[in-house]
């Protein structure tokens, strides 16, 4: 079954996602998510998209390159799920240097045409 333009939307949002999480891009996050958007960690801690993306400028999250392995989508009308599976060198919470295989599980919906997301939730893989 050929791709469809959302699945591909989808999937840029994605790369976007990471690009502008290794920039510390928060305007270009915030674009991308809802207002009332959660992220997951993998310690089970749930934050806003404010909280998250301030410790992503004060240096609680340091994202420092990702390779992407794989990024499935699934599309439900204005509705979508988003598994994306990555390889992310990362130092969080004053650790070091990490290299993790990040799979980030998102919601989305379609907003005025554009995709956002709704929710994240880490894990490994």
């Amino acid at each position: 079954m050929p791709i469809g333009i959302d699945e591909e939307q989808i999937k840029a949002l994605y790369r976007d996602y990471w690009r502008c999480m290794i920039k510390k891009d928060a305007d270009g996050l915030r674009e991308m998510m809802t207002d009332d958007y959660v992220l997951v960690h993998m310690t089970g801690v749930k934050q806003s998209a404010k909280t998250f993306l301030q410790g992503l400028l004060d240096g609680t999250f340091n994202y420092y390159s990702a390779e992407h392995d794989g990024i499935e989508v699934t599309v439900a009308g204005e509705t979508a799920t988003m598994t994306g599976k990555s390889l992310v060198l990362a130092a969080v919470y004053g650790g070091g240097k990490h290299a993790w295989r990040l799979q980030g599980d998102f919601t989305l919906k379609k907003e005025n045409g554009r995709w956002k997301l709704t929710s994240s939730k880490a894990s490994t893989y």
